[in-house]
């Protein structure tokens, strides 16, 4: 099947400024917003990808929005498009982190392990945010939102008051020749007992690992894992998880962007 993506042409507010296509237009004139990178892949798949993505300049400051489409293309990304994303690390009462496996559905990265959920704060009303303390809000409700959607865990189970935001990295990853991520990713960490309800669309498995399982499931080369998590695990999430019950808060609320 063909399908063709187009850049939407509303506007959010954010702050005082509209977060727009048009802006997307004329900063990266030659953009590529054709159709034919979708042809082939899951009809739901092809679908999410019209949604709109919060674009950014370096500073992580929004200078429009364009679809996950447009915005995951390589060609674009290499002309330098960037967009907001965030991470959530879920643990249970054991200290142990809930993995997911990207079902073989997934359009970027499929078949990966990774951790409990990533995705975007969309350019919609309440997941957009130009200060940090905004940005930050508008990351949680997302998170809560595609908590639901990938892994059916209730709002209920995880309440925005228990997320902590730690950092944000800035790194670019290709998943192939056609698709990747560039993007700012809010770190998120909760700690809840949760009831999951498979998105088989979404998720294929899921497993709660200790770090010592996690360490050697990096070493199995059979297994393969998304780069984020990868460079997450591998600067700084075991000192995190390491106090994550004692000192955590001296890790939060990082001001500066991580460039990785």
């Amino acid at each position: 099947m063909s399908t063709t993506t187009t850049i939407t042409q509303t506007a959010t507010t954010v702050g005082t400024q509209p977060i727009t296509a048009d802006n997307i237009l004329r900063l990266f004139p030659d953009i590529d917003t054709s159709g034919d990178a979708l042809e082939g892949h899951d009809e739901e798949q092809i679908r999410l990808m019209d949604e709109a993505c919060i674009v950014l300049d370096e500073n992580d400051v929004p200078i429009g929005k364009a679809s996950k489409k447009i915005c995951h293309l390589m060609t674009n990304i290499d002309r330098g498009l960037l967009h907001r994303a965030f991470s959530v690390f879920l643990f249970d009462d054991k200290n142990r982190l809930l993995l997911q496996q990207r079902a073989t559905e997934k359009i970027t990265f499929p078949d990966m392990w990774t951790n409990t959920c990533c995705s975007h704060p969309l350019a919609v009303s309440g997941e957009t945010g130009v200060a940090l303390a905004e940005a930050v809000e508008g990351a949680k409700r997302a998170a809560q939102r595609k908590l639901d959607h990938e892994l059916g865990i209730p709002i209920e189970q995880v309440p925005i008051d228990k997320f902590r935001f730690l950092t944000r990295i800035h790194y670019k990853a290709p998943s192939d020749g056609k698709w990747g991520e560039h993007e700012i990713d809010y770190i998120l960490f909760i700690k809840a007992n949760v009831d999951l309800n498979i998105n088989e669309n979404e998720v294929q498995a899921t497993q709660y690992v200790t770090p010592e399982e996690l360490k050697t499931q990096f070493a199995d080369p059979k297994l393969t894992f998304t780069p984020w998590f990868k460079l997450i695990c591998n600067s700084m999430l075991f000192e995190w998880w390491e106090h994550l019950d004692t000192d955590l808060d001296k890790y939060l609320n990082e001001q500066e962007i991580r460039r990785m």
